[in-house]
């Protein structure tokens, strides 16, 4: 017997479905910009990469200490905004 999907599957279908998780990725892309999220995700890489051996590193390696950091520094005010959006855009399409 198959599960039933998860609330977080089904609000995923509802995105792709009207299009707006493009515009939510859009806007959220945007938004890490602005608070220089994005500079200081690239500024750790660096430092990753000149603090290692060579030999030692790899991309996979380096993409999953990045993406660890990355989800741990988005600012909460980044996060409620995107959070709210979310939910006004569910709302709306169920009125």
């Amino acid at each position: 017997m198959q599960e039933p999907p998860s609330t977080q599957s089904l609000i995923d279908q509802k995105l792709i479905r009207s299009g707006e998780k493009d515009r939510l990725k859009e806007y959220l892309r945007q938004r890490l910009i602005d608070c220089g999220w994005r500079d200081q995700m690239k500024a750790y890489a660096k430092d990753i990469v000149m603090s290692r051996p060579h030999e030692s590193m790899n991309v996979e390696d380096i993409v999953q200490e990045v993406s660890g950091k990355g989800r741990a520094v988005v600012p909460d005010s980044v996060k409620a905004d995107l959070l709210l959006r979310v939910r006004k855009i569910l709302q709306d399409q169920e009125a």
